[in-house]
């Protein structure tokens, strides 16, 4: 379980630091992704970009599983 952790750990650190040009590449910025500006709050859900993660991630890992 130790190696899970720190398998998502590092996933965590590594999609940090590219953010910025994934952004560019268009994911945050997808029809689906809530993102509401008022005076002084600033609130962003990516639920899409979140799905879309999670089905590539899920669909690498049912691969090397075979």
């Amino acid at each position: 379980m130790s190696r899970w952790l720190i398998g998502i750990g590092m996933t965590l650190v590594v999609v940090g630091v590219l953010w910025p040009w994934l952004t560019r590449v268009g994911l945050g910025r997808l029809p689906g992704d809530t993102h509401i500006e008022r005076d002084g709050f600033h609130f962003f859900f990516p639920l899409t970009t979140g799905l879309l993660i999670s089905a590539v991630i899920t669909l690498i890992l049912w691969i090397l599983r075979r």
